[in-house]
């Protein structure tokens, strides 16, 4: 079994992200923000044991959202997830760490693991166009503290999405004004997005 603790982790200062302008929850200025965060003068790989105590630095997490017309792919973080502080909750985000075996710090460190980390947890069985959505920042909870996210939108021609994990369970897709009435069982960051008006009208 792979010593989770002992991978090392994309991260990288906080303070860049300071310099940039410090924001709570959903933030869709991906032009302001990207180009700084995502400068790989700014990467470097921690052990994730370390990163995961050391708000000093955020740890760069892809949060993929699943999108067929107006209904999203969902799913609950099943017992053998690898973050433990989010087991049993609900969300609308599938992605994880950029590890140091997806690049050598070049600016496709962040794509390569990106992508991995989406088809490690399903299976796309049809085209789909992608985007960057904006970024969520969570400075509230230590799980939120020492990470931050970039959320991505995948648009699926079709509900063409099998979970490949385990991890993943009672997944499937549902309209967004569903979700949004059940949102107090979801992940803090899927709350973000699903309280906002950032993947579609609201409810």
């Amino acid at each position: 079994m792979t010593d989770k603790g002992a991978e090392r982790v994309l991260v990288i200062p906080t303070e860049v992200l300071r310099r940039a302008g410090l924001f709570q929850g959903f933030s869709p200025r991906v032009e302001h923000y990207l180009p700084e965060l995502l400068d790989p003068a700014h990467f470097r790989y921690l052990p994730r044991s370390q990163a995961e105590n050391d708000p000093s630095f955020k740890q760069l997490i892809p949060y993929v959202v699943l999108r067929w017309g107006d209904q999203v792919f969902h799913y609950t973080r099943g017992q053998g997830g690898g973050e433990a502080r989010l087991r049993a909750l609900r969300s609308v985000g599938v992605g994880g760490h950029i590890c140091a075996e997806d690049g050598v710090l070049t600016g496709d460190d962040y794509r390569l693991g990106m992508l991995r980390e989406v088809h490690e947890e399903v299976h796309l069985d049809g085209p789909y166009t992608e985007r960057r959505l904006g970024l969520i920042n969570d400075d509230r909870t230590p799980v939120g503290q020492v990470h931050l996210g970039i959320v991505h939108v995948f648009d699926l021609q079709g509900p063409y999405v099998r979970r490949r994990e385990e991890v993943l369970t009672e997944d499937g897709f549902a309209p967004l004004p569903q979700l949004r009435r059940q949102v107090a069982g979801f992940e803090t960051w899927s709350q973000f997005l699903l309280t906002g008006d950032c993947l579609g009208a609201g409810a």
